[in-house]
């Protein structure tokens, strides 16, 4: 007999104490970006469940400074472009500061329950349902990426990212999912930048003519570096960390300070940065003897909306309504995803899709449960109907 979606998802129906056991698993071990031993016991659970999935296969990339990323695939038998699916394993708190898995009433509370073990869970039943009731084979391929450092700006899974989506039809990236179920079209760059500056050191009474202070000139261009931040164009510079000097009786000769940037557009972000460098220029100006070096840069580029991802957005929120959620659009989002990264390959990408909840980064961060069957058919509905 052959199946349908319909069966695919009333395979789902029931599956929400099932995904609750999985998310409780893998919440209940810590898996600190920095925590490598706990990120690999997560990766661990989570190849142990895709494997199980018949006609899923896994590939793991070993690294030296984080946990292993891990890339599954499935075996399609058409020669439809792939979908890729991408999420990460690690989380923002380190051991003993928010730990294990909590039910409270409607909501499930822990560290990753959200961001982002919970949308995890939902990829990995929704692919189980379809390989259940019609095989994954009969849809277009898909490739899942987790990694093991978005976290931090995923400085080596972006190269993962890249390699394993190219060629892909469209990314859905499972964070965590917003109020109303909206979906997550636009966020902004990222970057971080050092700033050091480097001057003479002298005896603030005896000699102070012959000192140049790298703290006057680094607060010069801190000056004109924070009023590079435009609102109306989503341009934000923020000093977050100023330090230097030995004393308040030497001339200091170094200083240091910690910028974040934020942009909307990749053009804005590489022209942010030009400007702080003509910033950095012109604060040492008229101070011989003083300079300033920047290191960094952009970390992430945007999210940005284009016509395919807009179509992309209609399609996904189709399937979303059918499955009792919410099919809004988000507004634009000030943190950076991994989704910034199959958008600046050109892939129409969205985000967002995973549970719904609310304080990601925080010890209060939650889940609705009631969200997670109604994620997980969404997306079956997706992937069965094809894209692309």
């Amino acid at each position: 007999m052959t199946m349908t979606v319909d069966d695919t998802v009333q395979w789902l129906a029931d599956k929400q104490p099932a995904m609750e056991e999985a998310i409780a698993r893998l919440v209940s071990v810590n898996s600190f970006t920095e925590n490598v031993a706990g990120g690999r016991e997560v990766g661990a659970l989570l190849q142990a469940d895709a494997l199980a999935i018949a006609g899923l296969d896994c590939e793991i990339r070993p690294s030296a400074r984080f946990a292993d990323h891990l890339i599954f695939s499935t075996k399609p038998k058409t020669e439809k472009r792939p979908i890729a699916l991408v999420g990460h394993l690690d989380t923002v708190f380190p051991p003993g500061t928010f730990e294990g898995f909590h039910r409270d009433g409607d909501l499930a509370r822990g560290p990753g329950v959200l961001d982002m073990k919970g949308g995890l869970v939902v990829v990995a039943t929704s692919l189980r349902a379809i390989a259940e009731t019609m095989g994954l084979g009969m849809i277009a391929p898909v490739r899942l990426i987790i990694v093991a450092d978005e976290e931090v700006g995923s400085p080596e899974g972006q190269k993962i990212i890249q390699e394993i989506a190219r060629g892909a039809s469209a990314a859905l990236v499972f964070e965590a999912g917003r109020k109303e179920d909206r979906i997550i079209t636009r966020r902004k760059g990222t970057g971080g930048i050092t700033m050091r500056a480097t001057g003479k050191a002298a005896h603030a009474g005896a000699n102070h003519r012959d000192g140049v202070n790298a703290i006057w000139a680094l607060a010069r261009f801190v000056d004109l570096a924070q009023k590079l931040t435009d609102y109306d164009r989503g341009v934000t510079v923020n000093v977050g960390k100023f330090t230097g000097g030995q004393g308040k009786n030497t001339v200091p000769h170094e200083a240091e300070a910690l910028l974040d940037i934020r942009f909307c557009t990749t053009l804005d972000g590489e022209r942010l940065v030009e400007r702080l460098r003509e910033a950095m220029t012109a604060a040492c100006a008229g101070m011989t003897g003083a300079s300033i070096t920047l290191e960094g840069g952009i970390a992430r580029f945007p999210l940005e909306r284009s016509d395919e991802s807009a179509a992309l957005l209609a399609a996904y929120a189709a399937c979303a309504v059918a499955s009792g959620l919410g099919g809004g659009e988000a507004p634009l989002i000030g943190g950076g995803s991994d989704a910034s990264t199959t958008s600046t390959m050109g892939i129409a990408s969205i985000d967002g899709l995973g549970p719904r909840g609310v304080g990601f980064h925080t010890k209060d961060e939650q889940i609705e449960v009631a969200s997670l069957v109604p994620k997980a058919q969404a997306l079956a509905r997706f992937l069965v109907a094809g894209w692309g």
